[in-house]
């Protein structure tokens, strides 16, 4: 367990570059910048970080470790049987919770403002999916690879996010929506040798 001292100074850190990304890009933050707003010297922020791509990794991790908790939670209180749409269903409501609980980061991985941020974001989103998806493989025969099937989620769930925020859908429908559409491509077989109860 880190010391008390070594996790305020990261989580200033954090917050610092949360908030300086609300003012210009990610690769214009200079670490002077970045650690006189945290108010930490210079050679603490080397101390724990070699550059400012290592804090934004270690601020990915923060939100993938509480993900991960979030979706294994929802697993064992709706979903003990593992079923097919209901697992990946599950994934999605986390990683959704996730994106507004800290859309005061996440607001700020625009690929045409941000490109390093946003190609973090959708290689963790895709990573973390593709996992899944391996372990759907052990219990389901796949028309395709874990990392095509990954792709495919990923790219349609961002597209179909992205455009209802253009159209101006409300954020409940939002949620409400792409869980009927990932519900309904599950269970129409498109992506498995198998129908049935175990893709419910």
């Amino acid at each position: 367990m880190e010391d008390k001292r070594i996790v305020k100074t990261k989580r200033s850190l954090k917050a610092a570059m949360t908030e300086m990304l609300a003012r210009e890009d990610f690769e214009h933050i200079s670490i002077t910048a970045l650690c006189r707003k945290a108010d930490v010297s210079r050679i603490t922020f080397y101390s724990h970080y070699n550059d400012k791509y290592a804090l934004l990794d270690d601020i990915f991790n923060d939100m993938l470790w509480q993900g991960t908790e979030d979706y294994y939670k929802r697993q064992e209180e709706n979903n003990p049987s593992h079923r097919l749409a209901a697992g990946y269903v599950n994934m999605l409501d986390s990683i959704l919770e996730l994106y507004y609980e800290r859309f005061d980061f996440f607001q700020h991985t625009n690929p045409e403002k941000n490109p390093y941020l946003a190609s973090r974001f959708y290689s963790i989103v895709l990573e973390t999916v593709e996992k899944h998806t391996l372990h759907v493989k052990k219990h389901l025969r796949l028309k395709y690879s874990p990392k095509k099937i990954a792709g495919f989620v990923c790219f349609g769930m961002l597209g179909f996010v992205n455009e209802s925020h253009k159209e101006k859908t409300p954020l409940e429908e939002i949620k409400r929506q792409a869980r009927e559409l990932l519900t309904d491509l599950l269970r129409s077989g498109v992506l498995t040798e198998e129908e049935g109860e175990k893709q419910a």
